[in-house]
């Protein structure tokens, strides 16, 4: 079962209970659920039920040599189940865009609304190669501190938000022996499938928000077509000024426009 967090139970009013709406929230590549506690948190308190997903091989999940689409959203439907989730909102950045995009095309019956953050449907080319470098390049068999598994990476990834993002996973997997969380071995070997192409017949009709960032390529204006071939009734903005991890440089424009399209009947 995925490891999540889970935040608010939901607002009752005097006189009358009212269960919390249940809002899913999935990281991209190489995250994990704690970067989105912040907005989590906001999303609790207007009376919805939060639930932060660790997807398989990242963060507390289960690490497992099956990685696709399609076993990542079989991971969602059973947690889904577990947990009672009968019907859910659900929110994906990046990959996790990508698995959210196929369980609500692959169970609509399950999704109320879908936003995906800056990924579109379409294939994408492996450009994962310097962090995977970087990532390699740390032999923790030399006991690196966390000073020196950060000057190796700065060797692949001249990026400071890039390596601190990455530094989130790293743990003490046991008195000064330092880990990555998420699994390495699988994403060296599988990393074509993290961009694979939602399949040419997948259509989910239900209230759809893509919001990508105005300094990024992942979702192009020429991309829009496709878009709305997948998703008819798809509204697409932009937050001006950040690149891909929009919901980190601006989280308040992000909150401020994934609640009006949530919260919309």
């Amino acid at each position: 079962m995925l490891y999540s967090k889970i935040e608010g139970q939901g607002a009752q009013a005097e006189g009358e209970s009212s269960e919390a709406k249940p809002l899913v929230i999935l990281h991209g590549f190489l995250g994990m659920s704690d970067n989105w506690k912040t907005l989590g948190t906001q999303y609790a308190t207007e009376g919805f039920e939060v639930h932060m997903l660790d997807l398989r091989n990242h963060g507390k999940s289960f690490h497992s040599n099956e990685f696709s689409y399609e076993v990542m959203v079989e991971d969602v439907l059973a947690y889904c189940m577990t947990h009672n989730l009968k019907k859910i909102d659900i929110i994906g950045h990046s990959m996790g865009g990508k698995v959210a995009m196929l369980f609500a095309t692959t169970y609509p019956e399950k999704v109320n609304k879908l936003i995906v953050a800056d990924i579109g449907p379409k294939y994408y080319k492996p450009h994962h190669q310097d962090i995977l470098a970087g990532l390699n390049a740390v032999d923790f068999s030399l006991k690196p501190d966390r000073t020196t598994v950060d000057e190796i990476l700065k060797n692949h990834i001249p990026d400071f938000g890039t390596r601190q993002f990455l530094m989130k996973s790293l743990y003490w997997k046991e008195p000064g022996q330092l880990a990555f969380r998420f699994n390495l071995a699988v994403f060296n070997k599988e990393i074509e499938q993290i961009g694979v192409a939602l399949p040419s017949n997948a259509i989910f009709n239900n209230p759809t928000f893509f919001l990508r960032g105005g300094n990024s390529n992942y979702i192009k204006d020429e991309d829009f077509e496709d878009i709305k071939n997948h998703f008819p009734n798809a509204i697409i903005e932009t937050i001006p000024n950040v690149g891909h991890w929009l919901h980190a440089e601006n989280p308040v424009a992000f909150y401020e426009k994934t609640f009006a399209f949530l919260k919309e009947n």
